[in-house]
């Protein structure tokens, strides 16, 4: 549920995906995901901020908010 609260507010500046990394292993490794949750930030197709650990649909929103800042 914090995940889509936080999707829903970021939109339409910021997309929010989920990925099952139990099913897509392959990804998961390409991308260094080594616990879950883990959130990437990617802009112009580059990652600039990852965060690992659970967080509340606010603190996705803020932690999104200063990493683009």
């Amino acid at each position: 549920p914090a995940f889509e609260k936080a999707a829903v507010a970021l939109e339409p500046n910021v997309r929010l995906a989920k990925l099952n990394t139990d099913e897509e292993q392959q990804i998961g490794a390409q991308f260094d995901i080594r616990s879950i949750p883990t959130m990437v930030l990617f802009k112009d197709g580059k990652e600039i901020a990852r965060q690992s650990g659970a967080m509340m649909g606010g603190q996705i929103e803020q932690w999104v908010k200063q990493q683009l800042a």
